[in-house]
């Protein structure tokens, strides 16, 4: 029965994932990837709220299941991520690869962190 939670998720994750990133990259006519960035923040601040009210008793097994490893983990993109930094570079965007790499994994880890402490105070 858990795969089917997994499923489900995945089956709204991936095509918001999809939509969010089109929709904000359609904002921004530049080089930088910002709608993954964008999906992999949120996704990291989504999942540190899920984690933070499973610590705190709010969240079930099943929630978890369903929001974080399937509806989070099909929105947000390591490969994408990794291939729009690898483009950046092979373009001579060197300088925007490196910040790609660190502003994602520093902006992603505080977003997790932040709410995940704000989901466990508030519940």
């Amino acid at each position: 029965m858990n795969w089917i939670l997994v499923f489900v998720g995945g089956m709204v994750g991936a095509p918001l994932r999809y939509l969010t990133d089109r929709a904000v990259q359609a904002r921004h006519d530049q080089l930088f990837p910002w709608g993954t960035f964008t999906v992999n923040v949120a996704g990291c601040a989504v999942f540190g709220a899920l984690t933070g009210a499973a610590a705190a008793g709010a969240a079930s097994s099943s929630a978890q299941l369903l929001l974080g490893t399937g509806m989070m983990g099909a929105m947000t993109t390591y490969s994408t991520f990794s291939y729009e930094t690898l483009r950046l570079a092979e373009s001579g965007a060197r300088l925007l690869a490196a910040l790609n790499m660190a502003v994602s994994v520093v902006t992603g880890t505080a977003a997790v962190f932040a709410a995940h402490a704000l989901a466990e105070r508030l519940l």
